[in-house]
């Protein structure tokens, strides 16, 4: 099965905690960090939305901050997903 948002939504899938450092050394249980950072698996198609135009700017394969406590957490073929709306991302993170 395949998610296609609607509207103005995005799918996002948590990124893993990095298990080395940098440096090399590697981290267990609770020193490794937990990233508030997510990669977007899909994009809905914008439009109209609450009657203002929405044009999507994010891109399928970005990884991107979320505002906390916001979307909806979804469970499809045991694989966890957060749907939000594009307008609760706070940024993309680049390397």
């Amino acid at each position: 099965m395949q998610l296609k948002p609607l509207l103005d939504k995005v799918v996002l899938k948590k990124v893993e905690a990095e298990e080395t450092t940098k440096a090399g050394i590697i981290l267990t249980g609770s020193a490794k960090e937990q990233p508030d950072v997510s990669e977007i698996i899909a994009v809905g198609p914008g439009g109209t939305v609450d009657g203002k135009e929405v044009k999507m700017t994010l891109e399928v394969g970005q990884k991107v901050i979320v505002e906390k406590y916001k979307g909806t957490d979804v469970k499809l073929d045991g694989e966890e997903y957060t749907i939000v709306s594009q307008e609760d991302i706070l940024a993309v993170v680049e390397d």
